[in-house]
């Protein structure tokens, strides 16, 4: 998922924003789903997409305050989520050269 948000311990990062990608891994039992063929059998993505960009939407000094709040978040909200993998990225850093990115993942 990518986003445009303004995390960052610069008051600056946090005025301007800069681009985010956020990869997600969740655990939960798919089986039903897997018979039914049926999205309400299962966690849909796109109701997950929502949980991340309102997450992202909130200033943050640290990448790793915000990959927590986005793992908490999605275990809150889909209990039947057992597990979730969160990895957030800052594109581009501004670290005074060429980085493609700075990333933190937690498990929760």
């Amino acid at each position: 998922m990518r986003f445009y948000a303004h995390h960052g311990c610069f008051e600056e990062e946090r005025k301007i924003g800069t681009h985010f990608r956020v990869d997600m891994v969740f655990e939960t039992d798919t089986s039903r789903a897997e018979v039914s063929d049926n999205i309400a059998d299962t966690v849909s993505y796109l109701d997950v997409y929502q949980v991340v960009k309102r997450e992202m939407e909130i200033s943050s000094h640290l990448l790793e305050h915000v990959a927590r709040r986005v793992g908490e978040s999605v275990k809150r909200e889909f209990p039947t989520v057992v597990s979730v993998r969160v990895k957030v990225s800052k594109l581009n850093p501004p670290l005074g050269g060429q980085m493609e990115s700075v990333s933190v993942e937690v498990a929760l």
